[in-house]
């Protein structure tokens, strides 16, 4: 349990107590209020908004929940999925938009790298984070979501790795979230010229059925030459609303391999952007989604390609139960400069219910006349007659069906070349299938 001084909404003056709690830079301070004028000013989504014709958040209700505010006492945390059986470089954990506890291996520390609480590095590291920090990845104007985190975010990650430095071992980053809980957690990732890094970071309720309110904010910002593998697992309580902007910047000749995983949530409604801003440079996103019951996972997603010679290589797949519903808005869009840009993405739907609802919606927006741009989506049921050749040599409907859904999943989990996380990955849906109705 956490003990803490709770203020009951997100008001002007609550918003002046949580500055006043905090020790922070004047620019930061600044920066804070900035944003928070932006959110007073934003009207909430509606469904007259095209990003939100599909996704009803008339249910949400922001009254419900409290501004973090710095905690006296700190209970246990879940259990992190993709840690087991790995040798880590770090990491770093937050509870309900309070940061807990970090580690950082010796070896890398003295090499330069900065990797635990965004809280206090960004207060002890002023200097060196602030130029990257203000950079805006994430457009705090872009919607009164990423207003709200830019002003009230808490409990975050930073990982900082210097030029030319290669990190061999994993990071890992655990936000976590009691039942009715907050998290307005901010990871920033920054690797300079030539350095290379993996980062694992993952999301957690303490049960299934948990409520809450997240509303994060992922930028990556990667300098010329070097190389990331960022892995996102999102694994919040089946009550949990979940609001998030993620947004990487990749310079040239750099390389970025994102994946994410989204199991949690009542509803979830991220924008997950790559900004292709230096000659040369190359992402691969994989994303995974799995849905049950009544949940909404709505992701969109912007491959902007900048500069020239770029690559961009997206796909999702989502496999769906009962009378979840999907939501995938997948963007292609190249600027006049950017001549010899080579973009895929590429939207898979499974449905395991009759009930369940899938909607896939990509497109191309392209000014440069020298490119290859492609896309694709299927939306399709379970075939009977798989399950039934599976039956007939011994396998029950239930593991037939398993087995039709790692093999659906199998063309992202052979893109992931993080053993540790495969196997997680596999295993948390593999527990979730039921048989097909």
């Amino acid at each position: 349990m956490i003990t803490t001084a709770v203020q009951p909404t997100f008001t002007d003056e609550v918003f002046e107590a949580f500055l006043h709690e905090r020790d922070e830079p004047d620019w930061l301070i600044r920066d804070r209020q900035q944003a928070w004028k932006a959110f007073c000013g934003l009207d909430w989504p509606s469904a007259r908004d095209e990003e939100w014709r599909r996704t009803d958040i008339r249910g949400f209700r922001l009254d419900r929940y409290s501004m973090p505010f710095p905690a006296t006492d700190f209970g246990d945390t879940p259990s992190a999925l993709l840690t087991e059986g790995v040798d880590l470089a770090g990491y770093s954990t937050s509870l309900d938009s309070r940061s807990v506890e970090s580690w950082l291996g010796a070896e890398w520390a003295k090499k330069g790298v900065l990797f635990g609480s965004l809280d206090q590095l960004v207060a002890e590291h002023g200097d060196l984070i602030r130029p990257h920090f203000l950079r805006r990845a994430v457009d705090p104007n872009y919607d009164k979501f990423a207003a709200l985190q830019a002003a009230c975010w808490s409990g975050g990650h930073l990982l900082y790795v210097p030029r030319g430095v290669v990190v061999d071992e994993p990071f890992h980053a655990l936000c976590a979230m009691t039942d009715g809980g907050v998290d307005l957690g901010r990871t920033l990732v920054i690797l300079d010229d030539g350095a290379e890094a993996t980062m694992l970071s993952e999301t957690a309720s303490f049960g299934e059925q948990d409520g809450g309110f997240h509303c994060g904010a992922i930028e990556i910002l990667l300098g010329q030459g070097a190389n990331l593998r960022y892995v996102n697992l999102q694994d919040w309580g089946h009550g949990v609303w979940n609001f998030a902007h993620q947004k990487a910047l990749v310079d040239r000749d750099a390389s970025l391999q994102w994946t994410i995983a989204a199991m949690g949530c009542r509803l979830s409604k991220v924008n997950q952007h790559v900004e292709l801003v230096g000659e040369g440079a190359n992402c691969q996103v994989n994303g995974v989604m799995f849905t049950e019951g009544k949940q909404q996972l709505t992701y969109h997603t912007l491959q902007h390609h900048v500069a020239p010679q770029c690559r961009s290589d997206f796909l999702y797949k989502a496999a769906l139960q009962d009378r979840s519903h999907t939501v995938w808005r997948g963007m292609i869009k190249v600027d006049p400069d950017a001549q010899k840009t080579d973009g895929y993405q590429r939207n898979d739907n499974l449905l395991l219910s009759e009930r369940a609802r899938a909607d896939s919606i990509p497109g191309l927006e392209i000014e440069a006349d020298d490119v290859r741009c492609t896309h694709g989506s299927t939306s399709g049921k379970v075939d009977e007659e798989l399950i039934f050749y599976a039956m007939c040599r011994g396998f029950t409907r239930r593991e037939a069906v398993r087995m039709i859904v790692s093999g659906f999943f199998q063309q992202i989990f052979d893109r992931i070349t993080i053993e540790s996380v495969r196997d997680a990955l596999g295993r948390a849906i593999a527990a979730r299938v039921r048989e097909y109705e």
